[in-house]
């Protein structure tokens, strides 16, 4: 009887144990419920949002963010946006468009990236003894001449770094789809345009066979950055001597140190350039707070920066490169701004039909 009794109590006593274990247990992982909020954004921002300090960043005031991508021209015409609680395109014309024909408000920038260009050590020596490239900046101006008279590598004077028999071209991605292909059509075209903002269509015509050029004598392009920058990075100088790359894609690559940016590889900047302004704009109340965090947010700024883009706080994108011992401009001067979202689109849709 008793060694019932002791049997029945530690029975008893072992399953007092576990409902104070699994009570504990539970006590002690709970987490605040999140709320989801889902966005619609460009490519080049992926890899942040799918970032794991990202996302317990956003976890910390009650967000869980999801996120598709698709080029700045597709989220201001063609997606479907009832599904989201925000847009993020990375070009302010495309964002323009978009608040306009929504009748939104409000809109943030938290973060931004002017265009540059990636490419090799032996090519920047090149192009500076031709008078392309001056203290790390090429002249657009003067590239443009010599691709409009259509020089290849191998009729420069005194080449022997790279006698390639293709015209001297920077590689960019698809103008249908791409923004950075639109943020190149916004650098060239005013150029090409006697230093002014194309704004009439006269100017258009008047342009845009010497623009097409610029794009078709490049063969099969890609429809994001990604494409061509990963050919440069994997293939070296042979297929992509110059790529349009967005600073950030070669910052957040240095900042990595993961090895992929090597020795001979150099970054230029543009002369003109124009700055790719990643805007916010909020469908909903929850995608207006998540415009509020990663404008405001100090530990989110400080990610971004690592990612390479420029932060509304000049002091973290500069204290991040800082800490990473890279040599980058506070401030860019020639800074151009591109033409209105109606131009821009035009000029696109004429190259693009060239394609077909």
């Amino acid at each position: 009887m008793k060694r019932r009794l002791s049997i029945a109590l530690a029975v008893v006593l072992l399953v007092a144990v576990v409902v104070v274990i699994v009570l504990d247990r539970s006590d002690g992982a709970s987490t605040p419920a999140t709320q989801r909020v889902r966005g619609v954004i460009g490519s080049e921002k992926v890899a942040f949002f799918r970032d794991q300090r990202v996302i317990d960043s956003f976890a910390k005031h009650g967000l869980t963010v999801e996120v598709d991508s698709a080029g700045s021209r597709q989220i201001a015409t063609t997606v479907d946006l009832a599904k989201y609680d925000f847009v993020f395109p990375s070009s302010s014309p495309a964002a323009q468009k978009i608040q306009r024909d929504r009748k939104i408000t409000t809109a943030y920038t938290p973060f931004q990236s002017p265009m540059a260009v990636a490419t090799f050590e032996p090519i920047v020596n090149l192009l500076t003894a031709n008078g392309v490239v001056h203290n790390g900046v090429l002249d657009v101006g003067k590239y443009l001449a010599m691709a409009k008279a259509g020089t290849r590598w191998d009729q420069l004077p005194n080449n022997t770094a790279f006698p390639a028999r293709k015209n001297v071209l920077v590689t960019t991605t698809d103008p249908r789809d791409s923004n950075s292909a639109a943020m190149y059509l916004a650098i060239t075209s005013f150029v090409a345009n006697g230093n002014n903002v194309v704004s009439t269509q006269d100017a258009e015509a008047r342009l845009l066979p010497e623009l097409t050029r610029l794009f078709l004598g490049q063969g099969y392009t890609e429809g994001s950055t990604d494409g061509p920058f990963g050919d440069y990075l994997a293939t070296g100088m042979g297929k992509t001597p110059i790529v349009l790359i967005y600073e950030s894609q070669f910052l957040d690559r240095q900042i990595r140190a993961d090895g992929s940016i090597r020795p001979d590889m150099r970054m230029l900047y543009l002369s003109p350039t124009v700055y790719s302004k990643h805007t916010l704009l909020p469908l909903k109340p929850a995608g207006d707070q998540v415009g509020q965090l990663l404008t405001t947010d100090p530990e989110l700024s400080r990610l971004a920066a690592t990612f390479g883009f420029r932060t509304n706080d000049p002091r973290v994108f500069g204290q991040t490169v800082a800490d990473h011992q890279l040599t980058v401009p506070a401030d860019l001067v020639d800074v151009i701004e591109p033409p209105s979202y109606e131009t821009l689109e035009r000029m696109l849709d004429v190259i693009g039909q060239q394609y077909r």
